[in-house]
C-alpha cells in the first residue's frame, strides 16, 4: 500500500509544516551528497556508509569501529537517520513522511516536532542494536523515525482517511481507508517480519531493519501525548470526522 494523502486534514488552516519540509529537504541533500561520493568511485560510497550508518556491533563491542567513524560514536545514531540506500528507499520514506508528518507537526509545532522525530529515530536505533548485537550490517534510513510519526498519527487521528494506492501485481487502485487500518496493518507486517528475522543474518531480510521500525513506532505511540497540543489535535480531529467524498 502506498499512501498519497491524508485527505481529511489537507484543508486545515493551521501552521505550515516547515519542520517536516525541512527534514525532507535535508534527507534529499544528504542523499545527493551520497550520490556525489559514489560518483567518484564505488568503494568511496561504501566507506562513507560504513562510517556514518548505524552498525550495531560497534555499539556492543562485538566488532571494531569502522576507520574514520565520527567521534564520539553516538553521532551515527543521528547521521544514520539521513542516509538512504537508493532512489526507491528515499522516495518511499519521503512519501510516508510527507503524508503523515505534516499533520503530526501541526499537532505540536515546529520545534517539538523535530525533537519528537529525532527521539523516535533514537528509539528505532536502540531496538535495532538490542536485537542485532552481533550484526556488522550498516543500518541507514529515515524509516525508524518515520515509523514513530506513524505511531503518533495513529494515536491522534485513528479515524482519519488515508488516500492509498493498493497494488495487485502491476496494477494499483486508489482507495480511502481509515488510518488505523492502514497503520495497524503496516505495524503488524513489521512486527511479524521482525520476529521471523530473529536469529538470521541481517541481510537475509532483504536489508530491511524491521526491528528499527517497531522501535520507532512504539516510541512514537508512547511519546506523542507528551508533545501534541490538545487544542490543535481537537481542531484537526473535528475536521477529520467530516464525511469524505469517494
Amino acid at each position: 500500500m502506498i499512501p498519497y494523502t491524508a485527505t481529511d486534514t489537507d484543508d486545515v488552516e493551521s501552521i505550515a509544516p516547515i519542520a517536516n519540509i525541512t527534514l525532507i529537504v535535508l534527507n534529499f541533500v544528504v542523499f545527493f551528497a551520497e550520490l556525489a561520493v559514489g560518483s567518484q568511485r564505488e568503494d568511496a560510497l561504501a566507506g562513507f556508509v560504513n562510517r556514518y550508518a548505524l552498525v550495531p556491533c560497534e555499539y556492543t563491542a562485538h566488532c571494531d569501529v569502522a576507520a574514520g567513524a565520527p567521534y564520539p560514536l553516538w553521532i551515527t545514531l543521528f547521521t544514520s537517520m539521513f542516509l538512504h540506500g537508493g532512489w526507491a528507499h528515499i522516495l518511499g520514506n519521503m512519501i510516508y513522511l510527507w503524508v503523515f508528518g505534516n499533520h503530526v507537526e501541526r499537532s505540536m509545532g515546529h520545534v517539538p516536532y523535530v525533537a519528537f522525530y529525532l527521539l523516535c529515530g533514537l528509539g528505532a536505533n536502540a531496538l535495532e542494536i538490542a536485537t542485532a548485537v552481533n550484526s556488522n550490517v550498516p543500518g541507514l534510513g529515515a524509516s525508524g523515525a518515520i515509523a514513530g510519526v506513524l505511531g503518533g498519527y495513529l494515536v491522534l487521528y485513528p479515524t482519519s482517511r488515508i488516500g492509498t494506492l493498493i497494488g495487485f501485481g502491476f496494477l494499483y487502485f486508489p482507495a480511502r481507508i481509515y488510518a488505523w487500518v492502514f497503520i495497524v496493518f503496516w505495524f503488524l507486517l513489521q512486527l511479524f517480519s521482525g520476529v521471523a528475522s530473529l536469529g538470521t543474518d541481517a541481510s537475509a531480510g532483504g536489508g530491511v531493519a524491521y526491528w528499527a521500525h517497531v522501535g520507532g513506532f512504539l516510541t512514537g505511540v508512547v511519546l506523542i501525548r507528551l508533545f501534541a497540543h490538545p487544542a490543535r489535535v481537537d481542531k484537526l480531529s473535528g475536521l477529520e470526522a467530516q464525511p469524505v467524498a469517494a
